[in-house]
């Protein structure tokens, strides 16, 4: 497959007009907005997945989209660097990492060199717990609002709730304005940070006391098919790519293996498991009780970022079983929550948006055993090649000092002290990269900076690209293939469409209507969408256009 061919062009999301992109029923016109916005995300969730498997799916749980429910087919991220923390500031925001800032999960500060995380904040801590350096504290790198940030600028009353497995996943989706819950590893319970709360609320301490994580401690994940043929489908466990740590790479796992009661090794390894989904529906289930989530007049808005999916595709690769086994659990959970929502909030009175914050790449080594181009590239071998290249055309360095995000710092002192000009060493710098196998292009400051058309490849780059923090080189692999030096696992990263296609489903049917829509969108028209059907304005700086859904104004 060429590199093209690996793409959706953006220019495409223009070419198709409503009426030929929809076999669809349109919603009537909504009497009053939902008292409640469920947004999830299941994180590192490809939409092929999604298709692969939808005839093993429970009646009413990926099926309520894809049966009742309007869900987009042809949905992508726009920005090239895919990875949990630009996906997830997408989301909610509609504005990609050129203006969130949010370029990956960590970086370098190319002023300071000094090592950063998305969500870190030194001048908050933890609840309860102790903060570890460079952890998610806060969304004060966060340079854009959010559809709750607008919620409760004019709606102060309303209730911005965000909860994940990951600080990342709840933090960016809760905007400013909101308050994010994370899991814990350290105590396989949820807290959050004195950005947002003095102190837990009596919901979730009450919730933390009960020791709900402890419950799966020897508990089995068995497989959920019980004919080995149903998941022929996929790869067998116990690859020689798969990763081994954790819970092993065969099932049935027992989470708990070995250990002699719960602890923080025991809390840490339920994340590659279905039980950690399990447990933060369980939270939400908690947050929709105690913040009386959907109870009056005034929209509030519950994010749910589910994390497990994303440990399990990186240890054993979405084309595994352990992989096809943990979507059918998360589906049959999130059936389980659905009926919850129809309970307690009300089956009309409720809408859900579910997608994903990147997709996956096939793990290289089960790639290449089906004839497809693919590997690893080592990020010591990719950094070196550079280096002995720039020695040669300038003399001794080294001259690329870190790596960051996907891209690379360079000596600047050294280069000013030669008197060079920084521009052309980093041009030097891409030609050298791109000589690499396995590496496809190398964008520059100088290309990643301009405005206007641009080559898909470039415009992806360009749209991941934040001149405050990002590198002022920056590295695209080849289609199947990353930057890694290990030997087992795999990942994301990538402007592939196996990385941009992810799910946008939708369900409500007074506002989202039924059907699939085919016309290519991206997940940065989620924020002005709900904010459109809020009736309120979109965030500030968001990219996106208002989804297809007909009945809604563009």
């Amino acid at each position: 497959m060429s590199l093209f061919a690996s793409l959706r062009p953006l220019t495409a999301l223009l070419g198709l007009s409503l009426l030929q992109a929809c076999s669809t029923l349109p919603p009537p016109a909504p009497a009053a907005p939902p008292r409640l916005v469920v947004f999830m995300a299941v994180d590192g969730l490809p939409m092929r997945q999604v298709l692969a498997y939808r005839d093993q799916l429970a009646p009413d749980g990926f099926r309520r989209f894809l049966d009742r429910g309007r869900w987009f087919s042809e949905a992508h991220h726009g920005h090239g660097y895919t990875v949990t923390a630009a996906g997830h500031s997408v989301m909610l925001s509609g504005a990609y990492p050129q203006r969130s800032s949010i370029i990956g999960n960590e970086w370098v500060d190319p002023q300071t060199r000094q090592d950063r995380y998305n969500t870190d904040d030194p001048g908050h801590r933890y609840l309860g717990h102790t903060t570890p350096a460079l952890a998610g504290t806060s969304p004060r790198n966060y340079r854009v609002e959010t559809v709750g940030d607008v919620l409760r600028t004019l709606h102060p009353q309303a209730r911005v709730i965000g909860i994940s497995g990951k600080d990342r996943g709840a933090i960016l989706p809760s905007g400013h304005k909101g308050t994010a819950y994370l899991y814990m590893q350290s105590s396989g319970g949820f807290s959050t940070s004195d950005y947002y709360l003095p102190a837990l609320p009596a919901w979730a301490r009450a919730f933390n006391e009960a020791h709900p994580a402890d419950r799966y401690f020897g508990r089995s994940w068995e497989p959920l098919l019980k004919d080995p043929q149903a998941y022929d489908r996929s790869v067998p466990d116990g690859q020689p790519w798969q990763s081994d740590s954790g819970n092993g790479n065969r099932l049935p796992a027992v989470v708990g293996a070995g250990m002699a009661a719960p602890g923080p090794t025991f809390w840490a390894n339920l994340l590659p498991s279905p039980f950690a989904d399990e447990l933060t529906l369980d939270f939400a289930r908690a947050a929709l009780q105690g913040e009386h989530l959907g109870e009056d007049e005034v929209t509030d808005l519950l994010s749910i970022s589910l994390s497990s999916h994303d440990y399990i595709n990186h240890a054993f690769g979405p084309e595994s079983r352990l992989s096809h086994d943990h979507f059918l659990h998360l589906d049959r959970y999130l059936q389980a929550f659905f009926q919850t929502l129809d309970e307690r909030v009300g089956r009309d009175r409720y809408m859900v948006v579910l997608t994903a914050d990147h997709g996956f790449l096939d793990t290289p080594e089960w790639a290449r055993s089906q004839g497809r181009d693919a590997g690893r590239v080592p990020l010591k071998t990719l950094m070196g090649a550079v280096n002995d290249g720039l020695a040669v055309q300038y003399g001794e360095g080294p001259w690329v000092t870190h790596w960051s995000a996907t891209g690379m710092l360079f000596d600047e002192a050294r280069i000013q002290a030669r008197g060079l000009d920084r521009d052309a060493v980093y041009a030097a710098a891409a030609k050298l990269a791109e000589q690499v196998p396995g590496i496809a292009a190398a964008f520059t400051r100088a290309q990643l900076s301009r405005e206007g058309p641009a080559p898909e490849l470039l415009h992806r780059m360009r749209l991941s690209w934040h001149p405050d923090t990002a590198a002022p080189l920056q590295i695209v692999v080849k289609p199947g293939w990353m930057i890694s030096s290990k030997t087992t696992g795999t990942t994301h990263g990538s402007p592939y469409r196996y990385d941009t296609h992810v799910p946008i489903l939708a369900w409500g049917p007074a506002w989202w209507g039924q059907g699939e829509v085919k016309q290519p969108v991206v997940v940065a028209d989620i924020a002005p969408t709900l904010a459109r059907m809020l009736a309120l304005p979109p965030p500030a700086q968001a990219q996106g256009q208002v989804l297809p859904v007909p009945g809604l104004k563009h």
